[in-house]
């Protein structure tokens, strides 16, 4: 027991009191938590192994029964009818070439170059260049 200006302080007493207090409180409150966090991390890893059972499962399917993937694409060149004079660029879809650069003083020429001369109707092609240069004489 310590006296500090008239008071008396017993520290002994006050250090079992605060771990008393402790016990109390890690019973009530750290505990339950703890036992919640468990309990979430076990549910999670139940759906992980649940999630993993059902992958290889299809992958089982798919290899045992021979499954191709659809085809949602029709990959087959224009029709004659694009290519009919008569019928002009309006059958051929708008494109939209878009050329993105940042100070290219030595390819520029060629990138746009090779943009306009792509093989497609000059009325039915937008060519963008997208200049983010900061050297002035690249984007003069």
């Amino acid at each position: 027991m310590r006296e500090f200006g008239g008071l008396h302080i017993d520290f002994e007493r006050f250090g079992w009191e605060l771990h008393k207090k402790w016990k109390q409180t890690r019973v009530i409150v750290v505990v339950p938590l703890l036992r919640v966090a468990v309990l979430i991390c076990l549910i999670m890893t139940l759906i992980l192994l649940t999630e993993k059972l059902f992958v290889g499962l299809v992958c089982l399917v798919v290899k045992v029964f021979g499954l191709k993937p659809e085809k949602r694409y029709r990959w087959k060149p224009m029709s004659s009818e694009a290519s009919d004079l008569e019928a002009g660029a309006s059958s051929f879809p708008m494109v939209l070439v878009q050329i993105p650069m940042y100070n290219e003083k030595e390819v520029y020429k060629l990138s746009i170059g090779a943009a306009c001369n792509l093989d497609w109707p000059t009325e039915r092609m937008i060519i963008q260049v997208l200049d983010d240069s900061t050297d002035p004489v690249v984007k003069a």
